[in-house]
């Protein structure tokens, strides 16, 4: 069965949603997932459930699993049975895509040894008051270039001695891997909107229920 991601991409209507909605509801996921100004880091966990909630509305809630095991890490959700990982990155330039979050040197070399693209990729790039998109990279892009890179390129570990999170894409994996001729975009004009925002009322309004 051939992927349905790209049908997303595809969709003129879906896409221009798309532009227009997500900026505001990541913007929503940093209020959310802040205290004191300072955005926490369960917002990347926010920020996939957006995004999964987008396949949900596309294809239907009987089309996307969203209940995955946790010895699948990679895997935030499946769509007609094929894996889909959900990557959010922030800034201007393409690079610090995580793998996989670690801080253990040991478990770092041995996944790089063993790592091998295994699900599609739906990548965000938030570019606040710029440019910034919307990547989808299919599973046969990311293993033909694994392959023709090799993992030593592919893959970045993290500097021994710092403490960084996690074992990365090599930007210029990355970029190979968004600029190839089969991964789709949508650019998307990342501008914030004046949002009233109370993180309690929701759950005030619970507790005044009978």
């Amino acid at each position: 069965m051939p992927n349905r991601l790209k049908e997303i991409f595809e969709d003129e209507g879906l896409k221009e949603k798309i532009r227009k909605r997500l900026p505001y509801l990541f913007q929503l996921a940093e209020l959310e997932s802040s205290r004191a100004g300072i955005t926490g880091m369960e917002v990347g966990s926010v920020r996939e459930r957006i995004i999964v909630a987008l396949l949900i509305y596309k294809f239907g809630e009987e089309n996307v699993e969203t209940e995955i095991p946790i010895t699948e890490p990679e895997v935030d959700a499946k769509l007609f049975g094929e894996p889909v990982s959900v990557k959010t990155i922030t800034g201007k330039s393409l690079g610090g895509v995580k793998l996989i979050w670690t801080v253990d040197a040991q478990k770092a070399q041995e996944f790089r040894e063993s790592y091998y693209p295994h699900c599609h990729i739906l990548l965000v790039q938030i570019n606040w008051n710029e440019t910034g998109g919307f990547y989808y990279i299919p599973l046969t892009v990311q293993q033909r270039i694994f392959a023709k890179i090799g993992r030593e390129n592919y893959i970045k570990l993290p500097k021994p001695g710092t403490n960084p999170r996690g074992v990365e894409i090599t930007k210029e994996a990355l970029m190979s891997l968004v600029e190839d001729k089969e991964s789709k975009s949508i650019m998307i004009n990342w501008y914030k909107t004046k949002i009233e925002f109370n993180s309690y009322k929701r759950w005030v309004d619970l507790w005044r229920e009978d």
